[in-house]
C-alpha cells in the first residue's frame, strides 16, 4: 500500500469514528449527560452518573464507551478495580450551557437533526434538483429557535448593537426609530430590542404564520406594545418604500429562494440614510477559499442538508449558507446599497456583519 493510500485509510478510520462520536455526543447533550457529568464531584461510577442524570444505566454504559474511546470522558479504576468516569473540567465550557458562546456541544445535535428531517429529500434532490420545503424541518427549527433565543438574550443588546456604528445605533434606538427584522421567526430578537428600547417601534416579517403567532403571544405576554408582526415574503412583489430607519437579518438572507430580490426590497424599505445589518456566515465565496475554514466541513454539510435545498424550492436560487463574503458584498452593492462594510461581530466566530448603507 502506498503512503498516500495508507494515509487515506487512516483518515477514513478517523471519519467513521468522529461521525459516530458526533451522533453519540448529540444524544448525550440532548438528554443532559454532559451537564450531569459536570456536576459530579470527581470520578463517578456508572450507577452514580445514571442516578444524577436520570438515564438508564445500561444505555449510559454504552454511551460512556463511546465517550471514553473518543477521548471526551476519562476512565479511572477505584481501589477495587471498578471503573469510574470523569469529564475533565477543562472541557466543561465547550460542552455545557455554562460555557455560553464557548459551548460547541449544542451543535452536535445539528447534523443528526438534519438527517432526521431531510436525508430522504436530499437523496431525491441529488437527482431531481428539487428543493425541500420548510415544512420538512419542524424539529430543526425548534432547535435553531432555542439557539437564537439564548444568543440574542446574551449578546444582542449587550454587545452586538453597541458595536453598530460605534454606538451610534444604540443612541438612535434610545431616541426612537423604526426597525424591521427580516425572517424574524418567533421574534426573539425583536422582543429583546423592544424591551431595551421602548421609544422605538419594531416590525417582524416571516413566511411562517405559526412562528408569527408564537411571536405575537410572546410579546403580548411580556406587555410589549411596540412590536408588530406581518406575514410577508422578503422577496415579495409588494413593498411599501422608505418605511424603516434600521433593518436586520440574522442568518436569513442565504435561505431565501430569491435572495437578490430580497436585498432589493430591503433597500427599498429603508429610508434615505437608513442602515441594514445583515448577519451571515463568515466564509469565502469559493470552495478553495474555504479549504482551511476551521468549520468548513460542518457548515457545508448544514448547507447541503438545509440552507441550499430550502433555497431551491419553487425554482429558487439555492444560494446556500456558504455563499461567502465576495458574493454577499457584490449582491448588496448591486441591490443598491451605496456602501457595504464587513466587520467582525463581538463574541461570534461564525458570522460576519455586513453593514449596508442607503
Amino acid at each position: 500500500m502506498s503512503g498516500k493510500a495508507e494515509s487515506f485509510a487512516d483518515k477514513m478510520g478517523e471519519i467513521l469514528n468522529y461521525g459516530a462520536l458526533n451522533l453519540a455526543m448529540g444524544i448525550g447533550y440532548e438528554v443532559g449527560l454532559f451537564e450531569a457529568l459536570s456536576r459530579m464531584d470527581g470520578p463517578a461510577s456508572c450507577i452514580e452518573i445514571a442516578a444524577e442524570s436520570g438515564v438508564n444505566e445500561r444505555y449510559l454504559r454504552e454511551w460512556l464507551g463511546v465517550m471514553v474511546c473518543g477521548e471526551i470522558v476519562e476512565v479511572h479504576a477505584d481501589g477495587e478495580g471498578s471503573e469510574l468516569f470523569e469529564l475533565p473540567q477543562e472541557y466543561v465550557p465547550f460542552l455545557c450551557q455554562s460555557g455560553g458562546n464557548s459551548n460547541l456541544g449544542v451543535y452536535t445535535q445539528e447534523i443528526p437533526l438534519l438527517t432526521d428531517c431531510a436525508r430522504k429529500g436530499v437523496l431525491e434532490g441529488m437527482k431531481s434538483g428539487k428543493g425541500i420545503p420548510y415544512e420538512c424541518y419542524p424539529k430543526f427549527y425548534d432547535f435553531m429557535e432555542e439557539l437564537a433565543d439564548a444568543k440574542h438574550r446574551d449578546v444582542l443588546v449587550n454587545s452586538f448593537l453597541p458595536s453598530v456604528l460605534e454606538g451610534e445605533m444604540v443612541r438612535r434606538l434610545e431616541q426612537g426609530i423604526s426597525v424591521c427584522d427580516i425572517g424574524c421567526a418567533e421574534g426573539v430578537a425583536l422582543e429583546v430590542m423592544a424591551a431595551a428600547f421602548p421609544q422605538s417601534k419594531f416590525t417582524g416579517t416571516d413566511i411562517s404564520e405559526q412562528s408569527l403567532d408564537n411571536g405575537r403571544k410572546r410579546v403580548a405576554l411580556n406587555g410589549l406594545t411596540n412590536v408588530t408582526f406581518h406575514l410577508h415574503d422578503a422577496a415579495g412583489d409588494y413593498v411599501q418604500p422608505e418605511q424603516f430607519d434600521y433593518i436586520t437579518a440574522f442568518d436569513s438572507i442565504h435561505d431565501q429562494t430569491r435572495p437578490f430580490k430580497a436585498l432589493q426590497n430591503i433597500h427599498k424599505l429603508l429610508k434615505p440614510g437608513g442602515v441594514f445589518s445583515m448577519i451571515d456566515i463568515k466564509a469565502s465565496s469559493s470552495i478553495a477559499g474555504n479549504k482551511k475554514h476551521p468549520m468548513g466541513t460542518f457548515l457545508y454539510t448544514v448547507s447541503l442538508m438545509h440552507c441550499m435545498p430550502v433555497g431551491l424550492v419553487d425554482g429558487g436560487t439555492g444560494l446556500g449558507m456558504m455563499w461567502g463574503r465576495e458574493k454577499a458584498v457584490s449582491m448588496c452593492r448591486k441591490a443598491g446599497f451605496s456602501r457595504v462594510e464587513v466587520v467582525d461581530i463581538p463574541e461570534d466566530g461564525f458570522n460576519s456583519h455586513y453593514l449596508c448603507f442607503k
